[in-house]
Formats: structure tokens, sequence, C-alpha cells
């Protein structure tokens, strides 16, 4: 047996006090993601788990890059037929979350996801590098496949069929924009007495604070 009853860390770097709370989550999800950025530099602070019920009965999480947030919701990119889409697909119910250690902070976000337009899918596939694009076509995303080298020969020869050609996106692959309908914020502090505040979406679409119990 691993005993890790001796990871501890104290949290004391910041609060989250209902003084001045913004309406609406998303300005506040703003702010603490710009502090995240000024404090993380060049680190992916953008990098979620995105969290859905498989098609098996099993919940599964992986990471993703959030790539878009509005006032509507929060946008990522990926293969409509792959493991996470079949699952969205089946039950659009899903959960965002966000660690972000270095200011001991947490975002927590249940919603709905649902397909972005397509123009929205082909713009943001035409700023991703060529072999981004290209991957995209060659991997089928949480299928079983033979060997690396299945992936290497596919990509080398799509790079011969489409040189000095546009690239394509393909239509099992683009965005979901997950609207939040709960959002929790979790600012660490001294005693394991962390601050929790939770908005929950109302039917007339406004927004109520809590504050939850660490």
């Amino acid at each position: 047996m691993t005993d890790l009853s001796n990871y501890r860390k104290s949290y004391e770097k910041s609060e989250l006090a209902e003084d001045h709370l913004p309406e609406d989550p998303i300005n506040l999800f703003k702010k603490w993601f710009i502090e995240m950025e000024e404090f993380d530099g060049p680190g992916e602070v953008n990098a979620m788990t995105v969290s859905t019920l498989g098609l098996d009965g099993f919940p599964k999480s992986r990471i993703v890059l959030l790539k878009q947030y509005t006032y509507e919701g929060f946008i990522f990119f990926t293969n409509y037929g792959s493991e996470k889409g079949k699952a969205i697909a089946s039950n659009p119910n899903v959960c965002l979350s966000f660690f972000w250690e270095g200011m001991e902070r947490q975002v927590i976000i249940k919603g709905k996801a649902e397909k972005v337009s397509q123009n929205t899918s082909d713009g943001y596939f035409e700023t991703r590098p060529e072999g981004s694009r290209l991957g995209a076509i060659v991997s089928p995303q949480s299928q079983v496949i033979p060997s690396r080298n299945y992936l290497e020969d596919n990509l080398k020869q799509l790079k011969q069929e489409f040189e000095g050609k546009e690239i394509p996106r393909p239509k099992h692959w683009g965005g979901y924009i997950v609207k939040p309908v709960e959002v929790e914020f979790w600012q660490g502090r001294p005693n394991r007495l962390h601050d929790r505040i939770r908005y929950m979406q109302l039917d007339d679409f406004s927004w109520k604070t809590d504050r939850l119990a660490p």
C-alpha cells in the first residue's frame, strides 16, 4: 500500500467573498481566467476536464482545451464520432472543470452541450496548423487501430494528396458549446474551510448565488 496521508497543503493565497460578486458567472470566470493567465504565463490555462456519461453507463473524464467562451457558454472542438461525441449525442448533460493549482482555484460547470454552427467550426478549423488539420482527417478517434504506423502512413499519404491544396474540415469534426446551468467557484482557504460560491440559473435566465459549506 502506498500511503499518501502526509500529502498536505495549506491554501492561503486568496479568498472569495460575496461582496461585489458579478450577477453573471461568466464575468467572474473571465476575471479568474485573466488572473491565472497573468500568474501562469504560457501555461495551458485553458485546459479543462470534460466529463460525460458514456453509452456503457460509466462516467468518463478527459482533458480538452477550451477554445472560446462567451456569455452563452464554453466552446471546445473534437471528433463528433469519438467516444465523447457519441456520449454527448446520447446525453448532452456534461460537466466541465478547471483546476488552477497556482491560484488554488477550481471552477466546476454543469451544462448542456450542443454542436456549434458549421461556420463556427469552419472558422476555427482554418486557424489550425496544417498538421492538426490533417490529423483531424487521419484519426478515427476512439476507434481501435492496428499500430502507430497506421496513423503515420495515412498522414504521409494525406500530405501528398493535399499538397498545395486547401484542406477542408471533415464533417465528423467540429465544435460543441456547453451552455451552463450551474457554475461553482472554489477558492482554497486555510484549515480546509474553502470558499465555495455556486451560481444557479433560474427559469428567467437570471442567476442565483449561494455559499456552500466546504
